[in-house]
């Protein structure tokens, strides 16, 4: 009996000794599992997305230049309406330690584009200093990089469009910015060499100086002050010698062989002002740009380059100013604020109306000066949903010259937009 007894109690302590084991195992694999989760976890921590979809109805009258849907107006003589996704934005954001890379997509029904791609690394010594290269937004000025999900109308101003299409470009920045703690860190400044193609592959081995010196400080808990200034240095190639520039009020054609092959200047000067004031009737906010320059484009346009190939027509220099001025009132505790906004292009500030398309001057529709009232209003109808509706008023300079320009265009547009932000 003793026997059979201490034979039971071997038994029990052997299979006692092989769960205690097994539970081990057990554990320790579990461990090992949640190990492994956290250390997803934290990689996905490191990957921030966003966006913002701008769903958009648009009316214009017939000579209106629509931002959604086909373009052209099926009907000369009558107004025209699109409905269409203007924006449709998501954005990738992936940080590790100092470093930081951004990829955005703009997603409408006309297919998938690129927006953002580039590197951002800071420095991990004094923090007052960062290194971007890739794809991103240039550093002129202030309506530029204010985001289009932010933005209180629903685009940049024409001359904005005009010089800088698409708002980034391809090239490298250094940004310098001290310490929140700091006394300094109201100032910023944003300096780096570009393509000057936008997004387009660059086509020559010429680069673009942009540079950015802003100021930003709450004055109090009342008002906000902020101001900069901006300058753009570049060139554009020369697809053929014949070069065109202004003596008084008309072209005068350069025909050197030399021309050919060479960059004509880009310059461009601007500053950039803004202030919010916060009030019982709620906050307000003013903001204004001015820029002026030399841009060389062509006969039939003032467009900046933004094409994968090289100017093959003459070009013409043209001396220009532009800016705008835009007020922005809250309605005091209503989830709704009005806006108010004035803007203006002139292509060639040599030639005024009538000196415009007359015969052997060189001078055309591109040179006539155009400028945009425009008001609306805004319903924040949550933290992440809007409907903005927007009224624009579009003007022309106006030559007896120039069959179209010799009366002001029919080419106002109204807005209708609901934007939803994540």
């Amino acid at each position: 009996m003793k026997k059979q007894l201490l034979c039971l109690w071997a038994a029990l302590a052997a299979l006692t000794a092989t769960a205690q084991e097994a539970s081990k195992s057990d554990a320790g694999n579990v461990e090992d599992r949640v190990s492994s989760l956290e250390k997803d976890v934290q990689k996905l921590k490191k990957l921030k997305i966003s966006g913002y979809i701008q769903g958009q109805y648009q009316y214009g009258q017939e000579d209106a230049s629509l931002k959604v849907g086909n373009k052209s107006n099926e009907n000369d003589d009558k107004g025209f309406n699109r409905m269409g996704i203007r924006r449709g934005r998501i954005k990738f954001v992936y940080e590790e330690g100092i470093a930081s890379g951004v990829f955005q997509l703009d997603i409408t029904e006309n297919g998938v584009k690129f927006k953002d791609a580039y590197i951002n690394v800071k420095d991990p010594w004094i923090k007052s200093m960062a290194l971007r290269a890739g794809i991103f937004d240039r550093p002129f000025g202030y309506e530029i990089s204010y985001s289009s999900s932010r933005r209180e109308s629903p685009e940049r101003s024409t001359v904005f469009q005009t010089l800088f299409p698409d708002e980034r470009d391809l090239g490298g920045m250094l940004v310098l910015q001290a310490p929140g703690s700091s006394a300094w860190s109201a100032l910023k400044l944003e300096a780096g060499l570009f393509a000057g193609n936008g997004v387009k592959p660059e086509t020559d081995n010429k680069k673009d100086f942009i540079g950015h010196l802003s100021f930003n400080k709450p004055l109090g808990e009342v008002v906000t002050l902020g101001a900069g200034v901006s300058y753009y240095y570049g060139k554009v190639y020369q697809g053929t010698q014949q070069v065109y520039k202004m003596d008084g009020d008309v072209f005068v054609l350069d025909d050197s062989e030399s021309n050919l092959g060479k960059y004509a200047k880009r310059e461009y000067m601007g500053v950039d002002a803004q202030l919010g004031i916060s009030t019982a009737a709620g906050m307000t906010k003013l903001t204004a740009e001015y820029l002026f320059g030399q841009q060389p484009g062509t006969q039939a346009s003032t467009k900046s380059p933004n094409s994968d190939k090289r100017p093959e027509s003459p070009t013409y220099v043209r001396k220009f100013n532009g800016g705008y001025a835009m007020l922005v009132q809250d309605l005091g505790k209503l989830p709704v604020s009005v806006v108010a906004k004035y803007d203006w292009y002139d292509p060639n500030t040599k030639v005024k109306k009538d000196q415009i398309g007359k015969v052997d001057s060189g001078t055309g529709d591109a040179d006539i000066a155009v400028n945009t009232i425009g008001f609306g209003a805004i319903w924040n109808m949550t933290s992440s949903l809007k409907l903005t509706a927007y009224y624009e008023v579009n003007s022309n300079e106006k030559s007896a010259n120039l069959e179209g320009f010799d009366k002001d265009r029919k080419d106002n547009v109204f807005t209708l937009r609901m934007q939803y932000k994540f």
